[in-house]
Order: structure tokens, then C-alpha cells, then sequence
């Protein structure tokens, strides 16, 4: 059995070359705990080294989370879509567009049977917002199907080469 003398109330603190900032340790057989003594806590990081860093490699992509994940976004899409589109439409009737070119398209042609004419009944809102609601639907289907085929292109093509490989790394 040894005995432990704690001195450090007698003696300077050295620091060993750590630094100002580390703690002193005593020297000699104090110092080294027993061979049975577990250390407490974690143990520090090596000083000196650079950040840890993993590698690591996307080997296979799930299908079924593609197209989920693709639907959702898609829709979300197809939303913004409709009301930026909606919006703008909105927008023009506001400013006055639609009775300038009306008044235009009168002045440049004449004529009684432009008299009648209205830009909007062709280009008015209810068609244009129709249309956008139809390419959006498609644009749904279409993402949401590309986005699936790119994942199992994706897998076969990892299967091959081996995926894509990437290197993480600690911030200090």
C-alpha cells in the first residue's frame, strides 16, 4: 500500500511545457494513479491534432423515401405556383394592364367590330389560373416519377462505383 502526500501547497506549480492554462500535477510516485484506478471522466482529447474527421460513403438512396420526399416538395411547388401566378395575374388587373391593351388594340385596328373586344375574355383570370392548375398537376407527376427513376439510376449506378463519398469533419 503506498501513501499519497499531496505537496502542492508547499511547491511552485509547474506547468510541464502544457501552458499557462493547464493544471499542475505532482510529480513522482503520486502521481501515477494505482494499477487498478480507472480514470474518471473522459479522457481529454489529444492537444496538438487537428479536428476528427469521417468518411463516409451514400451507397444506396430508398426509393419509396424519394418519392415521398418528391411528392411533398413537388406539391409544394405546384402551391407557389398557383398563387404567385394568381397574384400576378391580380397584380396587372390592378395596374390597369388589361384596359391599356384593350384601349390599344381599339385605337391601332378601329373599327366597329373591335368594338366589343376584351383581352379578357382570353386571357382572363379563371383560364389562366385553370392552365396553371393543369401544368401543375402534370409538373406533380412528372417530378415526383423523375425524381423516383433518379434514385434507382442513382443505386445502380453506386452498385458500380461505388456511391458517393464524403468527409466530415470537427469543428474546434
Amino acid at each position: 500500500m503506498t501513501e499519497s502526500i499531496d505537496d502542492t501547497a508547499t511547491r511552485p506549480a509547474v506547468t510541464g511545457g502544457r501552458g499557462a492554462d493547464a493544471p499542475s500535477r505532482p510529480s513522482g510516485p503520486a502521481a501515477q494513479p494505482a494499477p487498478s484506478a480507472k480514470p474518471s471522466g473522459p479522457a481529454p482529447a489529444p492537444r496538438g491534432r487537428g479536428p476528427r474527421r469521417a468518411r463516409l460513403r451514400l451507397t444506396r438512396v430508398d426509393p419509396w423515401t424519394v418519392m415521398k420526399t418528391s411528392f411533398l416538395l413537388s406539391i409544394a411547388f405546384a402551391v407557389v405556383t398557383v398563387v404567385s401566378v394568381a397574384m400576378v395575374w391580380q397584380v396587372l388587373g390592378a395596374a390597369g394592364v388589361w384596359e391599356s391593351i384593350n384601349s390599344t388594340i381599339q385605337e391601332s385596328i378601329g373599327g366597329e367590330d373591335v368594338a366589343g373586344f376584351r383581352i379578357e375574355d382570353y386571357v382572363g383570370t379563371s383560364r389562366v389560373l385553370g392552365f396553371t392548375m393543369l401544368v401543375a398537376a402534370i409538373d406533380v407527376v412528372l417530378i415526383t416519377a423523375a425524381a423516383t427513376l433518379m434514385a434507382f439510376l442513382y443505386n445502380m449506378s453506386a452498385a458500380l462505383l461505388g456511391g458517393v463519398e464524403v468527409t466530415l469533419a470537427e469543428d474546434n
